[in-house]
């Protein structure tokens, strides 16, 4: 989000037609992400957990929307207390803002602001989805939304982008959300995950993607989605800023599939669709906090080496044993600090503002500045996240039993089945010879047991 008030717009502003329509576009299209993050993620596990993976999304249109308009927003941009939070009890259930009222020191109205930070509370739980497929309850989880919003999002977007915040008083540039968003999901990811456990399977059996064609398709939505997420944040048109972050977005995000693409054809021998679809979401992390600071020749920088450092973490978890489903860690954790860090060495100080960075001249003032938002972020969400998902383990229990993460949850938790493969063979008989697509092979011989 802008640092201060932009020159163009600090002379009394008035509402601007042009600037209030490209936001309400911008926030559309940040609200498609969602449903695209879901196809993304419920193209990458089994089956048979297919449907659970989608909804652990799109609940969270729905819990999310509710406490933003009672009170979140309030407590994310209302007026600052002590640099933390915020409050404003106009904004508690948006019933006290004039209909043409404008955000302080820009030219759209409060209402477009509140509702384009609204898309950005939605999509940021639903990150964290990501790294607990196959194995919770979606009662635990919509419970673990709620709370999580409450506790650490509407908090850390205070310090990040709220007038007062402490992170944005202390000059910390995060353009559209690299500390907010991704760092923000991918530490409680890590918190979550080390407190409920690992899949039952993990290490020792195939847990590949079901569907890749849902994958990329996934990846296209967020892609698309992506340029309203971030030429949006400079909230307008004034200037040449926001145009300068969409150039960045796309360059940023071809450089990281392209290097993650090159690295897993060295690593692996193959250049993979799944290998394509996570590079590219790799570069859109770490350009998301850097790419109103960087030229497009630093936003190429950016996303090679976000793209090489992200294929490389997403194995950390098999050394270390965390079960991080989707690698959600490895990409958005490991994206973020990487972007919010980058900040501090490629930063031009004639985009946003005019921090420079370590190879500009600045010395190591702002990547300085930098470190200390990453640390804070990542350690508050990491802490308060495993604290939650701990004490709603203990109470209403998190995880799912063991039969059911073994024969689906999809079945258990919403009475549905992804696919109906009914009418797809020619009878019984074939039924014995052919397995479900995302069906193991022991899975494919006990069905043949059965049948006899």
């Amino acid at each position: 989000m802008p640092q201060g008030i932009s020159t163009l717009a600090a002379d009394t502003p008035t509402l601007s037609a042009a600037n209030t329509g490209f936001m309400l576009i911008c926030s559309a299209l940040v609200m498609l992400m969602t449903p695209g993050l879901a196809f993304f993620y419920g193209g990458m596990v089994r089956v048979k957990s297919t449907l659970n993976m989608l909804m652990m999304s799109f609940i969270s249109l729905g819990i999310v929307t509710i406490l933003w308009v009672l009170y979140g927003f309030s407590l994310a941009f209302g007026t600052d207390s002590g640099s933390i939070i915020g409050w404003s009890s106009d904004y508690v259930g948006l019933s006290g803002i004039g209909l043409t009222e404008l955000w302080d020191g820009y030219t759209i109205p409060v209402y477009v602001f509140a509702v384009f930070q609204l898309m950005f509370a939605i999509i940021t739980p639903a990150l964290i989805s990501g790294a607990l497929a196959d194995r919770v309850k979606f009662t635990a989880w919509s419970l673990f939304i709620a709370l999580w919003v409450t506790v650490v999002y509407f908090p850390v977007a205070h310090w990040v982008w709220g007038a007062g915040g402490w992170l944005f008083e202390l000059g910390v540039i995060d353009f559209a959300g690299g500390t907010a968003v991704h760092i923000n999901a991918g530490a409680a990811a890590l918190g979550v995950i080390l407190v409920i456990g690992k899949r039952v399977g993990f290490k020792k059996d195939a847990m590949r993607p079901h569907s890749l064609p849902l994958v990329m398709l996934g990846a296209g939505l967020l892609w698309f989605g992506w340029f309203g997420f971030n030429a949006g944040s400079w909230l307008g048109n004034d200037d040449g800023v926001g145009a300068v972050m969409f150039v960045n977005t796309q360059v940023a995000t071809a450089a990281a599939m392209l290097a993650w693409l090159a690295y897993e054809k060295i690593r692996h021998g193959a250049f993979t669709t799944l290998g394509a679809a996570s590079g590219a979401v790799a570069g859109l992390v770490a350009i998301t906090p850097s790419g109103g600071s960087v030229s497009p020749l630093g936003a190429i920088a950016v996303g090679v080496i976000a793209g090489l450092l992200c294929a490389m973490a997403v194995g950390l978890k098999f050394k270390f044993g965390y079960d991080d489903s989707l690698d959600v860690v490895g990409v958005h954790l490991v994206g973020g600090v990487v972007g919010s860090l980058l900040v501090g060495f490629f930063a031009t100080g004639g985009v946003q503002s005019d921090a420079k960075g370590l190879f500009y001249g600045g010395g190591l003032d702002q990547l300085g500045k930098q470190a200390i938002g990453v640390g804070a972020v990542l350690a508050y969400s990491l802490v308060a996240s495993a604290i939650l998902a701990f004490a709603i383990d203990k109470t209403m229990g998190m995880r799912v039993e063991e039969d059911t993460e073994v024969s689906g949850i999809d079945q258990d938790e919403h009475a549905e089945t992804a696919y109906d493969f009914s009418g797809a063979g020619g009878g019984a008989g074939s039924r014995k010879a052919v397995s479900a697509p995302g069906e193991t092979v022991a899975a494919a011989a006990q069905n043949k047991k059965v049948d006899a």
